[in-house]
């Protein structure tokens, strides 16, 4: 059985249907230009508007954060200034 054809109206034209292709991506990384191949986007089939797919967008922004995967460390408190159960806090 095929898929539905799946499409968005191209707000661009206001006559299109953007229909979910791959097109290369090009984004700056700092000073660097990056190049993604059979990136998925959205592109109208009358003026070939095309905006990403922001799922699409939002894994490569997470992949490409240089803190991504960093474990978030707890600041430790020191042994003589744990908090004692039942104490008010200092005032």
């Amino acid at each position: 059985m095929d898929e539905p054809n799946i499409y968005q109206p191209c707000l661009n034209c206001q006559g299109g249907r953007k229909h979910l292709q791959s097109a290369t991506l090009m984004t700056w990384l700092g000073d660097t230009l990056i190049s993604v191949p059979n990136f998925p986007a959205w592109i109208c089939d009358i003026c070939g508007h095309r905006s990403y797919d922001s799922q699409a967008l939002a894994q490569l922004s997470m992949m490409l954060n240089p803190e991504a995967g960093t474990p978030v460390q707890p600041a430790l408190t020191p042994p003589d200034k744990k908090p004692r159960a039942n104490t008010p806090p200092p005032s």
